[in-house]
């Protein structure tokens, strides 16, 4: 940033990706295990399509995200699930595509996101490199798995009252209360994890890694809307295998705009 630059210009990116994987059922235990060792192994994601843009809006993204998914099961005979941050406006995107295409969608909340509420929450209660910090981490997030959240929030807000935290010392931990009792529609993970859905977006931090902050996120780098976009895109076909089709297409369209309206029947006059 330069000087005299205000702060906060970056943009933010609208990141989404459609990809198969096969159904896991795994247990609370099995997603919080203590050590690696115990940590069940899960399918990895297939066939993954990515998008990204910094100029379309989150409707225009959600929309595309369907229409591939449509693509893959067209006759909507498989598990459709959505992994979100909890971000109001994109649930309620996928909520009126789902109605408007006709298809039933199962929203879940990234578990990832639910820990991060979580850790600000622990960090009221508990001194900095405190270990029991950890511990309570781990308990409340295990409630959340078996389905608890509102108790748990209850809990939070309690523990908090108990110990007389002034206001700006127990925000955090009501921010977290108020994020499970606004998003528990979509904390459901016994079904998640009964039915083997994924419930962390894996997917989407590394898309966007690999699609936005390896390029356009380098120090000293100075994007304007329009070449971000079209890196951004080129990074999306290269990362789908479809840069060969699309480039076959550029070519055709580039042949068509400077030669083949120009001139008769579309044929180039040559030299006798």
């Amino acid at each position: 940033m330069s000087k005299g630059e205000k702060a906060n210009r970056k943009r933010i990116a609208e990141v989404g990706a459609v990809y198969d994987i096969k159904p896991a059922p795994r247990t609370p235990e099995d997603v919080l295990a203590p050590t690696k060792e115990k940590v069940l192994p899960v399918p990895k994601a297939k066939h993954k399509w990515l998008t990204a843009s910094v100029v379309e809006d989150a409707a225009t993204v959600v929309s595309d995200i369907f229409d591939e998914a449509q693509r893959r099961d067209p006759v909507h005979q498989r598990q459709w699930v959505a992994l979100v941050d909890g971000n109001n406006h994109q649930i309620d995107r996928i909520k009126q595509e789902a109605k408007t295409r006709k298809v039933k969608v199962a929203i879940v909340v990234d578990v990832v996101h639910v820990l991060e509420y979580l850790w600000g929450a622990a960090w009221c209660f508990h001194q900095e490199s405190d270990p029991a910090a950890e511990q309570w981490v781990h308990e409340k997030a295990l409630a959340i798995l078996e389905g608890k959240a509102g108790i748990v929030a209850a809990a939070i807000r309690r523990k908090a009252t108990l110990l007389r935290l002034p206001e700006d010392k127990r925000a955090k931990a009501d921010r977290a209360a108020d994020y499970l009792l606004n998003k528990r529609p979509y904390l459901d993970y016994p079904t998640a994890l009964q039915n083997g859905w994924p419930i962390a977006t894996g997917v989407i931090e590394g898309a966007c890694r690999h699609l936005v902050k390896d390029r356009l996120d380098i120090t000293g780098a100075r994007w304007g809307l329009q070449g971000a976009e079209a890196i951004l895109k080129l990074r999306a076909l290269i990362s789908n295998s479809d840069f060969n089709a699309y480039w076959d297409y550029h070519l055709a369209q580039e042949r068509h705009r400077h030669h083949d309206r120009r001139y008769a029947n579309g044929v180039i006059p040559r030299e006798a």
